[in-house]
């Protein structure tokens, strides 16, 4: 591929920043439009009141994630083990006392972004050209052109490139873009069936002044069967002086309102870990169901269905429009080394 071409990329996820930074480091035009108001897609970072990083999004990678791994030190990001030394819970009836057990130490353990998740998503977008990103636009129709791709956003926003990739959720983009002249009828017909990752899943953050329950002994990691907490773990920063928990909600938790939620939450905390454990600095949580991520509700008969779909390895359009993203990754689809992986094969694909 010649260098002087322009590249639209649809998305400024894990994905879309990671091919726009391949793209762009081998003098690639690259644009990216980007529906919401924030780069990251379903990585998000928050601060806490303390300063502590909280992960609203995606949060853990492992060593057989290897893209991830090459990334971060190409970029001078820094790793750290997830913290689980002392007693696990799990609770399997609220009127039962949880169940205490050891998480014995592993040769593969996860492992967390030290400063946040979003240091990756932000060191990647530092590195891309200044304007590279519109915000708040988001693209309702892709349309093919003699041998180029417009663009249209909600905003009237028109643009033309020599190649488009839609770094978006399969199914919403199926569902948000109309596509002229329309794909493939076997196309259409599998956007709709794709699993978007994170859609629909319940995320909380809780901060504390001081690791009150690793003075108890206990790791922080809790897995329940009877409250609205379905798992958690500690969410300690990286320099060990920044303290929390993350983990998820379970799906009914989506019927309360934010302050039920967060009563609800500290309830089952304190009856787990004491009455220390309503002594907060700071609540948040996100329900990942939002216009960015999916669009009405999808019946999944299997996890993962579709990722990695055949289909989404081709190009259409005269090979003009490519799909990326977690869900077309066909290894590790779902998670943030699925993202990078599909981003890297593309870049390979587009520029040999």
């Amino acid at each position: 591929m010649e260098k002087h071409q322009h590249i639209i990329i649809v998305g400024a996820g894990l994905s879309g920043l990671t091919l726009a930074y391949l793209l762009s480091s081998h003098g690639v035009k690259v644009s990216i439009l980007e529906a919401s108001a924030r780069a990251g897609g379903r990585i998000q970072t928050i601060a806490g009141k303390l300063g502590t990083p909280l992960e609203l999004g995606a949060t853990w990678f492992s060593d057989q994630h290897i893209h991830m791994l090459d990334l971060l030190d190409e970029l001078g990001l820094a790793k750290f083990p997830q913290y689980a030394e002392g007693v696990c819970l799990f609770q399997t009836k609220s009127f039962e006392p949880p169940q205490e057990f050891y998480v014995p130490a592993s040769d593969t353990p996860s492992y967390r972004i030290a400063g946040g998740t979003q240091k990756l998503t932000d060191a990647l977008l530092n590195r891309l050209p200044e304007a590279s990103v519109l915000f708040d636009n988001k693209v309702i129709s892709v349309k093919q052109c003699d041998n180029e791709i417009e663009i249209e956003t909600s905003k009237g926003i028109v643009q033309r490139a020599d190649k488009v990739v839609i770094c978006m959720p399969p199914q919403l983009a199926g569902k948000a873009i109309r596509f002229l002249p329309a794909l493939p009828q076997d196309m259409m017909t599998l956007l709709p069936t794709v699993q978007t990752w994170m859609a629909g899943a319940v995320k909380f953050v809780v901060e504390y002044e001081k690791p009150f329950w690793r003075q108890k002994g206990y790791s922080g990691m809790v897995y329940s069967h009877a409250g609205i907490i379905t798992e958690m773990y500690d969410h300690t920063n990286f320099e060990q002086n920044k303290y929390g928990f993350t983990g998820f909600l379970n799906g009914g938790a989506t019927s309360f309102s934010f302050e039920t939620r967060r009563e609800i939450v500290l309830q089952q905390l304190a009856l787990l870990l004491g009455p220390e454990a309503k002594s907060i600095s700071l609540y948040n949580d996100k329900i990942w169901s939002d216009e960015f991520i999916i669009e009405g509700s999808q019946f999944i008969q299997m996890p993962h269905q579709h990722n990695g779909h055949p289909l989404f390895q081709e190009s259409f359009y005269k090979g003009t429009l490519y799909f990326c993203g977690t869900e077309t990754a066909t290894i590790h689809a779902g998670y943030m080394e699925g993202a990078i992986q599909s981003a890297k094969l593309l870049f390979a694909k587009i520029c040999k």
